[in-house]
């Protein structure tokens, strides 16, 4: 059946999380009897030999039920996103442009997730990024924070000198394992400095001052091949929102350039399988 693997009872679905590792999984919810599961269930093939680098699952729900209602499936068909076995998102609905951009949304650069995956097991944390709540201090108007969280082109550029300050919030508390900056190599960020779960974006004075988490020095090699930069792991461990003070550059060059900002890590809560214990629980005990 194609890239796309059926998954036949609870266990079985639990294992395959497991072992798909930092890849984004598809779940695709579905019933026999379920006209528009049917209709879809073609364009879901075909979506799976097109995104390669992702883990496609089909959970029949008469035979999951467990499942079904550990992961909330009320409706059919619902698509669920995974990734280290927790849950990103969902869709329901036979629509399968919109079920194709979600996928895209959490699929990232394809082959390129899996080098980033190795990364000690951990993941691109962009899909926990709470972009609403994010900002930069000193961006210029034309090349804001947005356009570097992204590897869709674009690029972030400071404004009137060449400091920056970025704060990035999470929905949820993470751990930070790396940095990958992607940026040219005179105007790429040189030194850094790092702080967590402030209260607000810290200004400059502050910045300049105030003890950081970390200072990281970037070399123009890292920041042209966008290699992951290690930090303390230990001191990164509950991390609600991450300020990076961006002090200078490598050529001092007027403005700051940034192409690409990736934050490596994993989410604290790393399953959602607490939640369809306790509901298998209840099922249990109501025999």
């Amino acid at each position: 059946m194609g890239l796309v693997r059926v998954i036949n009872d609870d266990g079985h679905f639990h294992g395959e999380l497991s072992n798909a590792g930092t890849k984004l999984v598809v779940v695709d919810f579905t019933a026999t009897w379920c006209g528009p599961c049917q209709r879809i269930a073609p364009v879901f093939e075909q979506l799976s030999t097109k995104y390669p680098n992702a883990v496609f699952l089909k959970v029949d729900v008469d035979k999951c039920a467990e499942t079904a209602a550990g992961q909330g499936v009320s409706a059919m068909p619902t698509f669920i996103f995974y990734r280290n076995k927790i849950k990103l998102d969902s869709c329901q609905g036979a629509d399968p442009a919109g079920l194709e951009s979600k996928i895209k949304q959490f699929y990232g650069s394809g082959d390129a997730d899996d080098s980033e995956g190795s990364v000690a097991g951990h993941m691109d944390l962009s899909s926990f990024i709470m972009k609403a709540q994010c900002e930069c201090l000193n961006e210029s108007d034309d090349h804001c924070l947005d356009h570097c969280l992204t590897s869709n082109g674009g690029y972030l550029e400071s404004d009137c000198d060449e400091q920056l300050i970025i704060s990035i919030t999470f929905t949820q508390a993470v751990k930070v394992h790396s940095l990958k900056i992607k940026a040219p190599a005179d105007k790429g960020p040189k030194n850094l400095k790092l702080f967590i779960n402030q209260p607000r974006t810290i200004d400059f004075d502050m910045a300049d001052s105030n003890t950081s988490v970390q200072d990281l020095t970037l070399s123009a090699k890292d920041i042209e091949e966008g290699n992951p930069v290690q930090l303390r792991f230990v001191k990164f461990q509950n991390v609600q929102n991450l300020q990076i003070f961006i002090k200078d550059n490598q050529s001092g060059s007027e403005t700051t350039q940034i192409d690409h900002l990736v934050i490596i890590g994993s989410p604290i809560s790393t399953t959602n399988m607490g939640d369809f214990k306790r509901v298998a629980g209840k099922k249990g005990e109501s025999h």
